[in-house]
């Protein structure tokens, strides 16, 4: 651990960036929720969803930054963990069902901006959660960095299926994307609830 001063900056910088990757991930709730219902996009409704158990897991981070007791911090784990298991489950349900029935979602602009934005600003927090997690000999912090690079990840493959769709007409791009997706949950879910 580094000296005090420095310590407690660097906790304060821990914190401004969990704080800020759940108002972006609030705000994006809201958002894909819209964009996925106007679209019918499986892949839009998914990354909603993986936005929602994001919330979740800055949650857990503010959680463990603060001091909050293992046990507490251990349920909040494995909650994520059972939501991560849900999300694979609708994704796999949902997008076997889109393409079988060869559901063609519409286009969203809105979705298509907000993915951009989103990889984006999850590549700059999850590098910024990455020096900051490593300074403080983090883990937790450090661990949830990762989770965020993989989510700037998910919004590069959701976007591309999103884009794919909008300009070739692939319709079958948005449920390749909600694949995408159920890969990344089912790991995570194995991830939280083996550990």
């Amino acid at each position: 651990m580094t000296s005090g001063s420095r310590a407690d900056r660097l906790l304060t910088r821990g914190r401004r960036l969990e704080f800020a990757t759940l108002g972006w991930n609030v705000v994006g709730v809201v958002v894909l929720a819209f964009a996925a219902v106007q679209a019918r996009s499986v892949a839009l409704a998914g990354f909603g969803l993986d936005s929602l158990i994001e919330i979740g897991a800055s949650t857990v981070v503010l959680w463990e930054l603060a001091g909050v007791d293992e046990a507490r911090q251990n349920r909040g784990l494995r909650l994520i963990g059972v939501a991560f298991v849900a999300l694979a489950v609708y994704l796999a349900v949902q997008s076997t069902v889109v393409l079988a029935l060869g559901t063609r979602p519409g286009h969203s602009a809105v979705g298509i901006a907000w993915t951009s934005a989103t990889a984006v600003v999850m590549f700059l927090l999850a590098a910024g959660k990455a020096r900051t997690g490593a300074a403080l000999d983090n883990p937790v912090l450090v661990a949830e960095g990762r989770i965020t690079l993989v989510d700037g990840i998910l919004a590069t493959a959701v976007l591309a299926g999103l884009v794919g769709n909008a300009l070739a007409g692939w319709w079958w791009a948005d449920p390749l994307a909600g694949y995408v997706l159920l890969v990344y949950a089912a790991r995570e879910a194995r991830a939280v609830l083996t550990r």
